[in-house]
């Protein structure tokens, strides 16, 4: 009708009221010679071309179950390739690359006020405990502890950790029973503790002979030793329960491994998504100067 009258499509459509857009779609897939592109500024590399790498990024990534602010990282620093989060977060959305994350759960009132990041590296430590089960030797204890260095804005995440090997006894204090495969907690720095284990008079008599004092966290709230609490995660998620272990050796030579790995290759966002080890060093140099 508009074509046949000489009448703008705006004008017919609004007489008719009738939406423009109908007419528009029909036209496409009647036709079909309207290519329908990508909205936006033209990138230098397309779409699928980003996915290939994203895949790549994953698979040769030595951690499970990253996210897309992590896979944007190692994108930049190991193949140099620059792309928007929220155009990572969408790609990996669609492909179903996204790792499961846990519920939304309402927060409740903090017990205190304040923060457990110090001023410096080496100024506290914090230590938690945790189990893994074998075939032959059943449930075996691993402990750990875990420093980080000045405050930034960000989550909780340790910037340096040990770990000591899985034992059998029902406790293993790190530093008392093996040699921890990462960094110790130095003589006269407090180290924050939660859990029953860490309450026992064997655990407190082990930091009293190194020199190293107490600092408790409030009952109830595995907040106040949050950095401990998230490497303990992580040391789940990516080592004790990414496999099955048969004796005591196997998780053993696994935590060592983790924590060399967990040291020079995780990455940490509130640190510029720099290793624990870089964050460390950097901290340590930050000190010194």
């Amino acid at each position: 009708m508009s074509a046949e009258l000489s009448v703008p499509l705006a004008t017919v459509c609004r007489v008719l009221e009738a939406p423009r857009s109908t007419i528009y779609a029909r036209r496409i897939q009647t036709t079909g010679s309207v290519v329908v592109s990508k909205r936006g500024p033209k990138t230098e590399i397309s779409d699928d071309e980003l996915v290939e790498l994203i895949r790549a990024v994953i698979a040769e990534s030595p951690f499970a179950g990253e996210g897309h602010r992590k896979v944007r990282a190692r994108l930049r620093r190991e193949h140099d390739v620059r792309v928007g989060r929220h155009r990572v977060l969408r790609l990996m959305r669609r492909e179903g690359l996204l790792a499961p994350q846990r519920l939304a759960r309402r927060r409740r009132p903090r017990p205190h006020d304040g923060s457990i990041i110090p001023d410096r590296p080496d100024a506290l430590w914090g230590v938690d405990a945790t189990m893994a089960h074998t075939v032959v030797d059943g449930w075996v204890w691993c402990s750990s502890a875990s420093t980080t260095p000045a405050p930034r804005p960000g989550p909780r995440s340790p910037c340096a950790a040990t770990a000591s090997p899985p034992s059998n006894r029902s406790t293993t204090p790190c530093g008392t029973t093996s040699q921890p495969s990462g960094p110790t907690p130095p003589a006269g720095s407090p180290v924050a503790t939660t859990g029953d284990p860490n309450t026992s008079g064997h655990f407190q008599g082990s930091p009293r002979w190194l020199g190293i004092s107490d600092s408790p966290a409030y009952p109830g709230a595995p907040v106040c030793n949050g950095c401990a609490e998230r490497f303990i995660r992580t040391l789940k998620e990516q080592c004790l329960w990414a496999r099955h272990h048969h004796d005591v050796a196997d998780p053993r030579a696994a935590v060592t491994d983790f924590v060399h790995r967990y040291n020079t290759e995780w990455l940490i966002e509130r640190h510029h998504h720099a290793t624990p080890r870089e964050a460390y060093q950097a901290a340590v140099a930050a000190r010194a100067a």
